[in-house]
Order: C-alpha cells, then sequence, then structure tokens
C-alpha cells in the first residue's frame, strides 16, 4: 500500500467515524425528554455535528491546500460547537452515558481534526 492509498483510507476513516457521529447525535436528540431547552439545543446540536462530517468531507475534495485547512478549521470549529450543545442538554438518566461518550467523541474528533490541520500547515 502506498502513503496516498493509506492516507485515502484514512481519510475515509475519518469520513465514516464523523459519519457515526452525527447518527449518534441523533439518535441521542431524539430520545431526548421534550423540553423547550432541549428542543432548542437539539436543534442546534443536530446542525453542529451534521456539519463536523460534511466540511471534513469538503476538506477532502479541496481545491487547494488553503481550501483545506479552512474546511478543516471549521470541521474543528463545528465538533467544539457540538461539545457545547452536548453539554446543554438534559438527558434522562438512561441517556446520561451517551451524553458522556458524546462529550468525549466531539473532543476527539477536535484533537484529530487539529493534528490533521497542524500536518497540513507544515507543508504548506
Amino acid at each position: 500500500m502506498t502513503i496516498l492509498q493509506t492516507n485515502k483510507a484514512r481519510a475515509y476513516d475519518l469520513e465514516s467515524r464523523t459519519l457515526q457521529f452525527a447518527m449518534t447525535v441523533n439518535n441521542y436528540v431524539g430520545r431526548l425528554p421534550q423540553t423547550v431547552a432541549n428542543q432548542e439545543n437539539g436543534r442546534q446540536l443536530i446542525r453542529s455535528a451534521g456539519s463536523v462530517g460534511a466540511n471534513y468531507i469538503e476538506a477532502n475534495e479541496a481545491l487547494s491546500k488553503k481550501d483545506f485547512a479552512m474546511r478543516v478549521k471549521i470541521s474543528k470549529k463545528e465538533a467544539k460547537e457540538s461539545r457545547f450543545w452536548i453539554s446543554l442538554t438534559q438527558p434522562s438518566k438512561e441517556e446520561i452515558n451517551i451524553r458522556e461518550h458524546l462529550i468525549n467523541e466531539s473532543t476527539e474528533l477536535m484533537k484529530i481534526l487539529g493534528a490533521i490541520l497542524e500536518a497540513s500547515l507544515i507543508r504548506v
């Protein structure tokens, strides 16, 4: 396997991971108690969680290194925003572990995207 193939495989692994994150968020929001706060925070959370993966996919199709870096920055920003909205949700007792998992996953995604960004800026 060449370096290019290895990088592509890693890119698609992160695409799958961000998709899984968004899907887990969607399911989590659907199970939240129906309060005004959860409804509003849930809407924002669904948008930002989906945007993490969407912007990462856009980064992989970037036309330039600058475009790539900008899309990765946006993806990282959306992961951070997702963590904020997750923290504001008020789950039932049964969903608290899922909330903690999502907070951890958004933090890990931020770190991964930050590392990608640092590596891409070094190469620019």
